[in-house]
């Protein structure tokens, strides 16, 4: 209790890391076009993941997709009506400015939903739990969509990490460990606990639901300071004008999402979900282990083993100092325990002739250098969308579709693309 409220009371006094710039500017689609362009961006750097990869032949896209003349068409009343319906703890407020967000997260969402719904029914179970012990609304699960597409090595420019997007002083604050070879904020069921208990602090400091994930986007001191500036009025949408501009955008998106994820068949979209080819279980170390022994001793390939363990940065588990879980495929739980003691004294010798070499080899860094071919086009590399190739040459995707002919948003690895 007492180390609680110590956090508590730091929330309130620091300013967490977050949005860098508080523009004053009226709400526009270009801030919608920005969440949801970092949606895309974060997508696409999960579609590269193991399973995602090797199994993404098998993915059906929506049959049908979003029609943006449709949804323009559509009354205010029937999206309010339809956001009221689900009855949730955290007030699903409707404004001209969620209807902007809804209409990009339908448009960018409408051909991700398959992977999107599959990572839905792998993660919600451990997001629900969590959530419920620490007294916070169910419907903050859809969070992790806005943060990371629910992608858990996703790292920002920022340095935030994981599913939840943890700085690293938030993360330590609620007991996540950061260090050369582990990062517990990559770790799915650590980072949500410790996002619950996050979430749950901020609610008791604000005493409201959408100031609390207002201030889980960009700290607490940035909400206090847009309170201040509004003369202490409390409400989000009261203080709205005078937050960070990211945040303007944060809560809409979040409400956007919860609409997107509940009401897409009403808009004609019909999703396939991805059955990923593995059930796995968790078993306890208490000495050290390197996954390369563990995947020699299970036959289980090693980018499944990064896959199944995002927290270890160095394919290496410390376990010798502090019990750590290893996560593995059910069918190779028998193959570990029979040759764990072999795994044990490999990785002992292993480490006793050289010391662990840590590499930037793993997680999706939001980045934003240049990559062209020279006389004014660009390469299309692995992880690249129209909105990002066209955020990092100054122009609108519109303006990069036309230079291109193009009449969608498909690009592939290696094409080369008119910037200038």
């Amino acid at each position: 209790m007492r180390k609680s409220l110590i956090i508590i009371t730091l929330l309130a006094l620091m300013q967490l890391a977050g949005p860098r710039t508080a523009a004053q500017d009226k709400p526009s689609a270009a801030d919608a076009q920005l969440m949801a362009g970092r949606y895309v961006e974060a997508y696409d750097s999960l579609v590269n993941s193991y399973y995602l990869r090797r199994h993404a032949h098998h993915r059906m896209h929506s049959s049908q997709q979003f029609s943006a003349d449709e949804f323009d068409a559509l009354p205010d009343s029937v999206i309010a009506q339809r956001l009221h319906s689900l009855h949730t703890v955290m007030p699903l407020t409707y404004n001209s400015v969620v209807r902007q967000y809804i209409r990009f997260y339908l448009r960018h969402m409408s051909s991700r939903l398959d992977v999107t719904l599959t990572l839905c029914e792998y993660y919600h179970p451990i997001f629900e739990e969590a959530l419920h012990r620490y007294g916070v609304p169910e419907e903050l699960k859809y969070l992790t969509i806005v943060e990371s597409a629910m992608n858990p090595t996703l790292t920002s420019r920022a340095g935030a990490a994981g599913l939840w997007q943890f700085m690293y002083s938030t993360g330590k604050l609620y007991d996540l460990e950061v260090n050369s070879v582990v990062d517990e904020r990559r770790d799915p069921y650590k980072s949500t606990v410790a996002a619950a208990r996050h979430l749950s602090d901020l609610k008791h400091i604000f005493g409201d639901w959408e100031l609390a994930i207002a201030a889980y986007n960009c700290g607490s001191g940035n909400v206090n300071k847009a309170i201040a500036r509004s003369g202490g009025r409390r409400g989000y949408w009261d203080i709205y004008p005078n937050l960070p501009r990211e945040t303007r955008g944060y809560v809409p998106a979040f409400i956007a999402v919860v609409y997107v994820m509940n009401f897409y068949e009403a808009h004609g979209l019909h999703p396939t979900t991805i059955k990923l080819p593995v059930r796995s279980d968790t078993v306890m170390l208490n000495r050290d282990v390197l996954l390369c022994y563990v995947a020699e001793a299970t036959g289980v390939e090693m980018e499944e083993l990064r896959s199944l363990n995002p927290q270890y940065r160095a394919d290496y588990i410390p376990a010798s100092m502090s019990m750590y879980p290893l996560c593995l495929p059910t069918t190779a739980l028998e193959s570990f325990i029979v040759n764990q003691d072999s795994i044990y004294a490999q990785t002992r010798d292993s480490l006793d002739r050289r010391p662990i070499k840590v590499e930037p080899r793993r997680g999706s860094v939001r980045s934003s250098g240049r990559s062209t071919s020279g006389g004014g086009y660009y390469t299309v590399r692995r992880g690249d969308t129209l909105y990002k190739i066209a955020s990092k040459h100054g122009i609108s995707v519109s303006t990069l579709k036309k230079r291109n002919g193009l009449k969608n948003d498909k690009i592939h690895v290696g094409q080369k693309l008119k910037v200038k």
